[in-house]
């Protein structure tokens, strides 16, 4: 079902207190004038209608969260889940990844969520993925040392081709499996994205790899 275009989404997402308007703002200071604390920091890229975010804040709220949507209609969804269930650990933007640096500080973020993102299949959309170099160098711009990136998936084609990222970008995996849900260690705390509950039911199996940057300290 397609989203985008719901009337009235750009405006209410305007004027929500669950959205961090002007998030440029707020770089290097999420925690103190956003949060108001000093704890981890971990954001989901690509968060569709916030059901794993809202899941993950619920069930860790020593833990700050940032979800992270470009598509209004679909963000519309995630804040109703919101005013259904207010958590204070959870805020959202409006934006799209490429303006990651702007919005976060080096050493600011620990933990980065990527899941089933969009795989821009041609080949000259490449440097669109979200696991590609241009824009696993841009997470490194923010992250902690050893912070981590997770990744899930269901489309292999894409999946290999981030593998084939990690090492080139200056990163290193450290965990890793083709059938999540047939791996009972990597299933640990899983949480199920809507399209992971709909692609596993249709019995494909899900990618995912834990990623970190090398040499970090």
């Amino acid at each position: 079902m397609r989203l985008r275009n719901i009337t009235g989404s750009r405006e209410f997402i305007a004027e929500n207190k669950y959205v961090v308007h002007e998030p440029e703002k707020y770089k290097g200071c999420w925690n103190k004038e956003i949060f108001e604390n000093d704890r981890p920091i971990h954001i989901e890229i690509g968060m569709g209608k916030g059901r794993f975010i809202t899941e993950l804040a619920s069930m860790n709220p020593d833990i700050n969260y940032v979800g992270i949507e470009k598509y209004s209609s679909v963000l519309l969804r995630a804040i109703q889940k919101m005013e259904a269930n207010e958590l204070k650990n959870l805020m959202f933007i409006r934006m799209d990844a490429e303006y990651i640096t702007d919005v976060f500080a080096g050493d600011e973020i620990d933990r980065i969520y990527l899941n089933f993102s969009d795989p821009w299949p041609k080949d000259r959309h490449a440097k669109r993925r979200l696991m590609s170099c241009n824009f696993l160098n841009r997470y490194t711009q923010i992250m902690k040392a050893g912070g981590v990136l997770e990744f899930k998936t269901d489309n292999r084609e894409l999946f290999d081709f981030a593998v084939d990222e990690v090492p080139a970008a200056g990163w290193e995996i450290l965990k890793l499996t083709y059938d999540l849900h047939n791996d009972e260690e990597m299933m640990k705390g899983n949480i199920m994205t809507e399209y992971e509950e709909r692609f596993s039911a249709e019995g494909n199996p899900i990618c995912k790899y834990v990623i970190t940057i090398q040499n970090s300290t």
